[in-house]
Formats: C-alpha cells, structure tokens, sequence
C-alpha cells in the first residue's frame, strides 16, 4: 500500500463503500467468522507490532516491552474475541449481556458488572470488578433488549468512517477501526499519526482479513492527508484521537479569528470559533484531559504508603507520561497527618524506577514550560513534581502536558468534607473529564458509607478507578471508553461519544472499576478477597515483561498450561 492516499483517495473510499454495502448484507454468524479469523492474524503480527512500537519510540526497556504487549496486542485480540462472542450471541437469538448481573448504581442508576464475567475473569482479575453505569432514567431491561449494533443484518448501509488515529497508544488505532465496523458498521479508513508510520506494515498484517474483504485501509500520512480525507465526499464519520485543539482545527478550521461580520462568535475562555463548523458531517473523539488522583484520608501502614507511592508513580510514567489518562494531579488532604509521608514515599518512588526519556513530540518543551511556570518544583528520578496552590496555580489545572510533569494540591476538611471538595474541585478546575482514579483503604471506604458512593456519582468523569487506574476501562473492550457525557463541537472538553463497548451496551454514561488497596497477600488483612498481587502495569512489577507476554499468548490461545504461566508471572511480580 502506498505511503499516502492522495493519488488513491477515491479508489479506497470507493472500495470500503462496497464493503459497508457486503457488512450490512452479512448475518451475525458471518461477521463473527470474519471478526474471528482477524484474532489469528493479530495473534500471528504481535511480536513484530511489538518491536515496530519500541523502534518507533526508541525505547528498549522490560517495562516499555512489557507496556507494548499490554496495550498493543493484548487489548486488541481480546477486542477481536468479546465482538465476535457478542455477534454469535446475537446469532443465537439472545442478548449479549444475557447472564450479566444486574446492579443498582446511586442515584437510582441502573448498572451491568461486565468484569468479572467468567472463571478465568476471576482468576487473571482477582478482585476487580468493574461496571458500566447507565444514563438516568434508562432501565437494566431495556439496556439488555437494545444491547446490539446500530447496523444490523439487512439494514441500510452506514457509510464509511475515518479513523484519525493516536500516536501514543498503539491499540488505539485498531481498536478504534473494530469499533467503527463492529458497533456502528462503518468501515473505515485509519489514518495512521506520522509517530507510529512505521507501524503501517504490522498493522496491515495484523488487519488483513478485514483488509482482503475492503472493511479496512490503513494509510500513512500527515496533516494535509488527514485533511483530505475528512473532507472526502464519499465519508460519512470521522472520529478523532488526539488533543482539543487539533480536533477543533478539524471541526472549526486551523485559523479562528475574533467576532466580525464573517459570522464568527467567540467561546467563553476559549479562542474564538466560527458559527458553522466547517466540517459538515458526524464526529466523535477521544482528547483527554488533566486526571486526577484523589487520595482519600486513613490510617495507613508504612507499606501501604510506600505501595500507593508506588501505584501513584506507576500511573504518571506509564508510558513516560504520553498518555490521555496518565495522573497530572494528586488531590491530597491537608488535614492528613500522613501526608507529609506520603509525599516522601512518592518522591522516593519515583527515585527507584528506571528514568523514562521522553519519545513524543514536544513533550520536551512541555515539561520545560512546567519548570518555568512552577519554579520551585522538584526532580524526583525524571518526573517534575510541583506544589499547586489552588487559588493561585491555573496552569497545571487547565493543561494537559502529556508527558512526566505531576502536580500535588491540598484541601481542607474532614474526611466527608474534603471528598466533596475534592470531587468539586475535579470537576470544576481541572480540565476534561475523561478519566479518575480515587485511592482509599476498604476500612476508611466503610465508614464513609453513603458519603463515598455519592461522591463516586457526584465525579463527572467517563472512567473512574477506585484503586485501581481509570484507563482500565480502555484495556478491556467489555467496558466503554470516552469523556463523561456532555461535550459537544464548541466546548469539546475530553470528547464526545464512546468506544469498545464489545457488548453493545446502550447509553452508557460511565464506567466504575474497583480494584484492591493492597497486594495479595496483604489483601486479605483488610478483607479483600483478592489474590491479586503487584500489577503488571505498575512500574516496579519484576515480572511485567514476562506477564505481558503471558497474557497475550494465552489470549491467542487459551489453554490451562497458558494460563498457569501467566498466574505463575505475575505472582513473581
């Protein structure tokens, strides 16, 4: 395939027209056979889509590798199973959230646990749950009855898609693709970011029967391209992965002026737009945003601090930090007597982890405008730490840096008190609402009782980790990805609409995971049954190589054997 489009643009737009018109004909039985021979040829391309993503980064370490397979590989091929799993549900006449349970949600919310579904869940997810949250007023009953894609065999054709893909996260891409055939039943078109160009030949490898039967092109190119494409009469969707302002660059036009007589109108605290996007046709996107860690008061023990230390560092240099959820923000209690300890640990931390160099472009200067703007911040190992001042400090607040820069603020109150300020604050300070994680023991949990679920619905953010990092609702398609809802083309925030949902879960408005404050076996102190021990994303994890490793062969094909060696990696951890 060639390099860029321009020649070929309409040839492939006219191919994957064909294809939606093949798609929609389909049965569900069918397009779960072809999903399922995808799974092979994702399986087959996983070592040299691996290699490709640390080449393309210039990295080399265990941990990166480790990083690669789980959100590479890993989440694709598992996306690739709960589709096809969905659609031969679907086949069989039955709802793909048959046997899912039930849940109630606060505020009169219905909610389905998809995580832990099955014995195996259990096992590689001990002690993990994780739900998706219905919008207000929708029933358990009616999500399960309308549980099914928006093309179904025989309807109208959907048109074809451009996916405008991200140049951090290399499942994103792909993920993206499956969604936009699968949930919607567009084909579409990835546009893949110049930072992962050379990845173009994996990813045809890894797609190619999707490729073969003109569901799928996967093009390089840059900016001009993307423009192109967008713009190209035959499509009909885009969907954008990336920052606000280059999704506002897509909708509004590169160049906003102030109001005058071509019809301009200006946002509030926001560069001024034109009254009429430019862009004429649907789109949805993926922007991230400022995350929080929300660090709930308690009597911790000297490992639980240096653990939750461990957790917090683990969040913001995954990936060294170029990520849409990646922790920007510690939201600590001032009151906390260990506070002062907590934050000694986290330096320290950061102090034993092997450094991260920065790979994306202009993480470089980002950082170093964060050293300008907080002059008296610290270096622990490679991140930059600084003191925000809620009063005063607006930058690391309102910008995403996207690379090793973390910040840490303090609000008053008692525990109630301070976890609705906190939640408060996240909420009407920091920008976006894509993804929260809240830290807080099982013992501090109870006692808050109602007080800790109302500020879990109070949170106006589509993924919410408690104890657990919030971007586990992009690992697992089984549950839904996206900024909570209410963005829209002027005031775009984290984005609009959501991915993945291999469950064809309707009108969700968040998801809500849960995780163990302590490893196995320290977990079973507090009352946690899980024998979950270090995570394989936490950077510390000795074995996160070898896990990572495990846990996509076994996803390629499960097998007892496969899935003692992973149990066997990550007890090591």
């Amino acid at each position: 395939m060639p390099t860029t489009v321009s020649a070929q643009m309409d040839g492939l737009v006219d191919r994957l027209t064909a294809g939606a018109v093949s798609w929609a004909g389909m049965s569900y039985s069918d397009r779960a056979a072809l999903i399922g021979r995808t799974r092979e040829s994702v399986a087959a391309a996983s070592e040299a889509w691996v290699q490709a993503a640390l080449t393309a980064k210039g990295i080399s370490s265990a941990t990166a590798e480790a990083e690669e397979w789980l959100s590479g590989p890993f989440p694709t091929i598992n996306a690739v199973d709960q589709y096809s799993a969905s659609l031969l549900a679907l086949a069989r006449g039955e709802s793909p959230l048959r046997g899912v349970a039930p849940r109630s949600a606060p505020g009169g919310r219905a909610a389905v646990r998809m995580l832990p579904r099955t014995a195996t869940d259990r096992l590689l997810y001990s002690g993990i749950t994780a739900d998706l949250w219905l919008r207000p007023g929708v029933r358990r009953d009616d999500a399960e009855r309308r549980a099914r894609p928006a093309c179904e065999p025989g309807a109208s054709p959907a048109g074809v898609g451009v996916v405008l893909g991200a140049g951090n996260v290399t499942a994103i891409g792909p993920m993206d693709v499956l969604d936009s055939l699968v949930v919607h039943g567009r084909p579409a078109i990835l546009k893949l970011n110049p930072t992962f160009s050379g990845l173009l030949e994996a990813y045809a490898a890894a797609l190619a029967p999707l490729i073969a039967a003109d569901l799928v092109a996967v093009v390089n190119g840059g900016a001009e391209v993307g423009a192109d494409l967008v713009a190209h009469p035959g499509i009909s969707h885009v969907h954008v992965t990336g920052s606000a302002a280059t999704h506002d660059a897509i909708v509004w036009g590169p160049e906003p002026r102030t109001s005058d007589d071509t019809g301009r109108r200006s946002k509030p605290g926001k560069p001024d737009t034109p009254a009429r996007p430019r862009l004429d046709k649907p789109v949805t996107s993926e922007l991230g945003g400022v995350s929080p860690i929300i660090i709930v008061p308690g009597r911790w023990s000297a490992r639980d601090l240096r653990f939750q230390a461990e957790h917090v560092a683990s969040l913001k240099v995954h990936n060294a930090g170029h990520n849409c959820v990646a922790a920007q923000i510690v939201i600590m209690p001032a009151d906390w007597d260990q506070r002062d300890d907590f934050v000694a640990e986290l330096h320290a931390a950061f102090e034993r982890i092997p450094p991260r160099d920065n790979w994306y472009p202009g993480s470089s200067a980002s950082e170093d405008r964060a050293r300008t703007a907080y002059p008296d911040g610290t270096t622990a190992g490679a991140t930059f730490l600084a003191e925000v001042t809620p009063e005063t400090s607006q930058d690391l607040l309102t910008t995403e840096y996207f690379g090793r820069v973390l910040g840490l603020t303090s609000l008053p109150g008692k525990p109630a008190d301070y976890l609705r300020s906190a939640v408060a604050f996240a909420n009407t300070r920091l920008a976006g609402t894509l993804g929260a994680t809240i830290i807080v023991a099982p013992q501090q949990r109870r006692r808050l009782g109602s007080s800790f679920d109302e500020a879990v619905e109070d949170l106006r953010y589509g993924a919410i980790g408690i104890n657990i990092w919030s971007g586990i609702a992009f690992l697992d398609p089984r549950l839904s990805w996206g900024a909570f809802p209410g963005g829209t083309l002027k005031d775009v925030g984290s984005g609009i609409g959501r991915v993945h949902n291999s469950g064809f879960v309707p009108d969700v408005e968040r998801v809500v995971a849960t995780g163990p404050f302590r490893p196995f076996p320290r977990s079973l102190v507090g009352g946690e049954l899980s024998l979950l021990p270090v995570p394989p994303w936490f950077a510390t994890a000795r074995t996160a190589r070898q896990t990572a490793r495990a846990f996509t062969r076994y996803a390629t094909r499960p097998t007892p054997a496969r899935l003692a060696a992973v149990l066997a990696h990550a007890v090591r951890a």
